[in-house]
């Protein structure tokens, strides 16, 4: 397989996305946190407390998340000055360690999702409850 420089040039546009993505993502959670735990300081209610434990773990997935976005565009990078260089066999595990590592952060992603919508399960379960 030939690996041109277009084509780890290619994941630059998809990762950059990502990177919105998770970007607006953590934002929310983190002003959610915020709102949270000064709710939480007023009136101390365990469930509260228990929302701020999901949303640490779900700030930690994108976290990870995040530094595999990283070491996918770094790697891509990596791979593309590589084989400006002539060496395409580095080049090529260079590339698929990229798509390793994004595949990894799209991973985290869905798990990231899977959490996000048990906690709203959660939320309005007493809604379902009362009823």
């Amino acid at each position: 397989m030939d690996l041109s420089l277009t084509t780890p040039a290619l994941l630059f546009p998809a990762i950059s996305l990502l990177f919105l993505a998770y970007t607006s993502r953590f934002l929310t959670l983190a002003n959610l946190t915020r709102d949270l735990y000064a709710r939480y300081k007023a009136d101390p209610d365990p469930k509260i407390k228990g929302q701020l434990h999901n949303l640490r773990y779900r700030i930690g997935i994108i976290r990870h998340m995040q530094i595999f976005g990283v070491l996918a565009f770094f790697g891509s990078a990596l791979c593309m000055l590589v084989l400006f260089a002539g060496l395409e066999t580095a080049g090529k595990y260079l590339f698929a360690a990229s798509l390793v590592s994004l595949m990894i952060s799209l991973a985290l992603s869905l798990l990231e999702l899977f959490v996000s919508i048990d906690a709203l399960k959660l939320q309005i379960q007493d809604i379902d409850d009362s009823s």
